[in-house]
């Protein structure tokens, strides 16, 4: 017993003993030191490899659960920014009309609108909903007035023309351009016509009956957004007007320097518009479809989270067998004068320096695919002869990724905290070893 305890006293007061080698190590607490020497141990010191293998698999666990949880979110990311630049492609930043469907001083709206730094782009516009027909066949559009010269400046479906150009939406010429999906489900091209009915009628002596006008359609855009591909029809704004019988246009449409200040923004615009005006953000036009998108995130956040949790706590069982493979050493030690405040910090240092590790790893990995999906996404699908996204269905042929440094740091700060968490209940079993028990069949 005498040999075997003066041997484990050697033992851990090797590091700081006898060579110059080792004297820079004597700026750190021993417990410091004992801790990563427990970390670093395999079958040469601990006499148990299987303790060793527990810890490998704790630290890949963490690495591999912090890494999906990355690659997961930035996917999602890239989802949500590519969709909401398709759906701002059509939409506007901020839109400001009035309550009574008119706006006859809508150039002086636009001109105090433009003396707000955040604002590159104005143009007016007409909404109304109508009743596409061509033959027996009759579809539900969302039907908007522009100005081909001013609408370039809050929208991008001039660049999004398949046929035609928004160009050829001259006044008094009724001409129409459909989404892409729209025109496939009527059955239209560039060319063809179409009759446009809209509920703001006329009373006859048969009772009151819809508006309708014979369009031209002169082009054909797609967006990449089905919800617009496949309801949005734009025609001149004169031409919008003198269907719905209004004498001004619906409103203005603003765009801005940037679309994330886009509520800011809208509520500056409210305080410093005359008149009585409604103003909208794009984030408030689809509040349901973003709070889903929110939702959807924040539940997988939360279930990948548990999956960093389960390895995290596989730190517990390798700790704690640890705990009992250095009851003898820890007995050395309180003999020698250590508090159970350093016993526990020795553990400690052990457990954290597994989840560092871990994390660091983890964050690495996912990093790296999640910078590197449109790499990684073909390769796999050449190498298992399949197709993720087929466009054809998803509008999209490429799975987009959007890593977030903000992600990232909450990723690897959870992570990292939960190891640390799984690390108190062992460091506090090792603080409780009597001496005396330990050593008795020393």
């Amino acid at each position: 017993m005498r040999m075997r305890a003066g041997w484990r006293e050697r033992q851990l007061d090797g590091p700081t003993s006898g060579r110059n080698a080792g004297t820079s190590r004597l700026k750190l607490p021993y417990e410091w030191q004992i801790g990563w020497r427990y970390t670093r141990a395999g079958k040469r010191t601990s006499g148990n490899g299987f303790i060793s293998f527990i810890a490998m698999v704790s630290m890949a666990g963490i690495a591999l659960g912090v890494a999906a949880l990355i690659v997961v979110l930035s996917v999602m990311n890239g989802f949500q920014k590519e969709v909401r630049d398709r759906m701002l492609s059509v939409l506007a930043h901020v839109e400001v009309f009035s309550p009574s469907g008119s706006m006859p001083d809508w150039h002086l709206t636009a001109q105090e609108a433009r003396r707000n730094p955040e604002v590159r782009g104005v143009a007016p516009y007409v909404d109304a909903q109508a009743l596409l027909n061509r033959g027996t066949t009759m579809s539900g559009v969302m039907l908007r007035g522009v100005d081909p010269t001013l609408e370039p400046q809050v929208s991008d479906i001039g660049k999004e023309m398949r046929v035609g150009n928004m160009s050829d939406l001259k006044p008094g010429s009724f001409g129409i351009v459909l989404g892409a999906a729209l025109a496939s489900a009527v059955g239209v091209t560039a060319g063809d016509t179409v009759m446009l009915l809209v509920p703001q009628g006329r009373m006859t002596p048969a009772g009151m009956l819809p508006r309708q006008k014979r369009f031209t359609v002169v082009g054909v855009f797609e967006s990449g957004h089905f919800e617009y591909d496949s309801a949005l029809a734009v025609i001149n704004i004169q031409d919008a007007q003198t269907l719905l019988s209004l004498e001004a246009p619906s409103g203005i449409r603003i765009r801005l320097a940037d679309m994330q200040r886009a509520p800011q923004v809208a509520y500056a615009l409210s305080r410093s518009l005359s008149g009585d005006l409604y103003i909208r953000d794009w984030t408030k036009q689809n509040r349901n479809w973003f709070s889903a998108v929110q939702i959807e995130k924040r539940m997988m956040f939360i279930i990948l989270t548990l999956i960093i949790a389960v390895a995290a706590f596989n730190l517990v069982s390798s700790l704690v067998m640890t705990v009992t493979d250095k009851q003898a050493d820890i007995a050395i030690l309180r003999t020698l004068g250590a508090q159970p405040r350093s016993i526990m910090k020795i553990f400690f240092v052990q457990g954290v320096t597994v989840g560092f590790i871990g994390t660091s790893l983890g964050v690495i990995l996912g990093s790296v695919i999640a910078l590197n999906i449109p790499v990684v996404v073909p390769m796999i699908e050449r190498l298992f002869q399949v197709q993720f996204l087929p466009p054809s269905i998803y509008f999209i042929s490429e799975l987009p990724s959007d890593l977030e440094v903000a992600d990232v740091t909450r990723i690897g700060l959870i992570a990292f905290g939960l190891s640390a968490l799984a690390t108190l209940y062992p460091s506090w079993r090792a603080a409780r070893v009597k001496p005396a028990e330990a050593l008795r069949y020393e």
